[in-house]
């Protein structure tokens, strides 16, 4: 999905992250009262480019600096801001809008605000990205439900492109224990990467359904899979490169 598709179509991240804002603010404010930092370091995993990029760590500083004004401490610590993708992720884009923003975010939140520095982290957060012991906050929403990689295994969900009703046990097997591993592999790393007393902000896509074929959440997929049959049949595509694609 390009970045203009993305730009026009992330008001559902948008409002998730403000949905989440309670939750974000009360653990980052925490952490700033707990461990009293000189410099707080926060990252942001799956940042993507667009209209949403800045929208979570602007929250989080101005949560701190709401904490750090109810404390009545009168230094403000230095921001330490990661953003982190893919390596195709467009930062170009990131960086070149970043002078104007943090103009902008500085003017509001006026004088006595420590100064902050952005840095772009392109990389997958199934591996490492940061020193250890280098963060203080770690923030991500609507990122970790895409896997690493097409669970091995799913070659077998013929006519499908993602779980459907159709979709044999072995299927659904692989796409759990697929995510199972890479949930570990996140977690193992990101154990390594933040302080003592450091804290995380996870906001994934769930279903309140037990069966993972269930069309809550997930029938864009099968009705997506309906149409690509569909171009098969017409002879548009070639009927083993459905059945090796996989979301």
């Amino acid at each position: 999905i390009g970045d203009t598709s993305y730009a026009n179509n992330s008001l559902l991240q948008k409002k998730v992250i403000l949905m989440t804002k309670p939750v974000t603010d009360e653990a980052i404010a925490g952490v700033y009262a707990a461990l009293s930092p000189n410099i707080i370091s926060i990252a942001d995993l799956g940042c993507s480019s667009g209209p949403n990029t800045f929208l979570a760590v602007s929250e989080l500083m101005r949560a701190v600096d709401g904490a750090r004004k109810n404390l009545r401490r009168h230094h403000s610590p230095e921001f330490h801001i990661y953003l982190n993708d893919l390596p195709g992720n467009d930062f170009n884009a990131v960086f070149r809008s970043l002078p104007q923003y943090i103009e902008g975010f500085k003017e509001e939140m006026g004088e006595g605000f420590g100064p902050c520095f952005f840095n772009g982290v392109p990389g997958s957060f199934y591996g490492r990205l940061f020193p250890t012991n280098a963060l203080h906050f770690v923030h991500s929403s609507y990122s970790l439900m895409w896997l690493s990689q097409v669970p091995k295994g799913a070659e077998e969900n013929k006519g499908n492109i993602y779980l459907a009703a159709a979709s044999p046990p072995c299927v659904i097997k692989a796409y759990y224990e697929q995510f199972q591993n890479d949930f570990l592999t996140f977690l193992k790393f990101r154990s390594k990467e933040l302080v003592t007393g450091g804290r995380m902000v996870l906001t994934i896509l769930g279903r309140q359904s037990e069966d993972p074929c269930s069309n809550e959440g997930g029938q864009i997929w099968e009705l997506l899979a309906m149409a690509l049959n569909e171009l098969v049949d017409e002879g548009f595509i070639e009927e083993e490169k459905l059945n090796t694609f996989n979301i």
